[in-house]
């Protein structure tokens, strides 16, 4: 059995023979209100002019229809949506690895690596990887965590908190 043909799906507005509402409340190319009509006259309408009644509130009752060009109109929605995925950022979750028995001054690079991406808006996963014996101290990878936390207390949160995952211990902290 085949398909019955249907028209394609429409990407975009509804515009001119494909809006299926009877009547659309009409808005000309100045931005005026010329009331609500049927939309074969409103199509007729908006030909004179050079132009096409395009659907832009679908979903109103009546729906609402403007005299527009719809190339244009596709075209500047189209741009509008670009620059509004162009300008929205992507938190990224960047990863510090230590080791339990981590020096000072290691810990104070990692700790300005740290505040450098929360400072960016990303968030950061603190992993803490134990070797061979080191697995049977878990408290002292605990209170590193901790001072981690309480170094990082005024810029970041703790989005979870220190758990174990077979050797190693992670936390992830974001941005205030």
């Amino acid at each position: 059995m085949r398909r019955p043909m249907a028209p394609p799906p429409m990407n975009g507005p509804r515009f001119n023979e494909f809006i299926q509402s009877p009547r659309v409340r009409v808005i000309d190319q100045d931005g005026e209100n010329l009331g609500v009509m049927y939309t074969r006259e409103a199509m007729d309408q908006a030909k004179e002019v050079g132009l096409d009644l395009v659907e832009v509130s679908p979903n109103a009752d009546p729906p609402v229809a403007k005299f527009l060009d719809v190339g244009k109109y596709k075209y500047e929605a189209q741009k509008k949506a670009n620059l509004a995925r162009k300008s929205q950022k992507t938190q990224e979750i960047k990863e510090i690895k230590m080791r339990p028995n981590i020096d000072d001054h290691d810990y104070d690079v990692k700790m300005r690596n740290i505040h450098k991406f929360i400072g960016e808006g990303d968030k950061v996963k603190v992993t803490l990887r134990f070797r061979g014996r080191e697995l049977s101290h878990g408290q002292l990878g605990m209170q590193l965590l901790q001072r981690v936390q309480a170094d990082c207390a005024e810029d970041a949160k703790v989005e979870s908190y220190p758990r174990m995952e077979g050797r190693q211990m992670l936390m992830v902290l974001s941005p205030r």
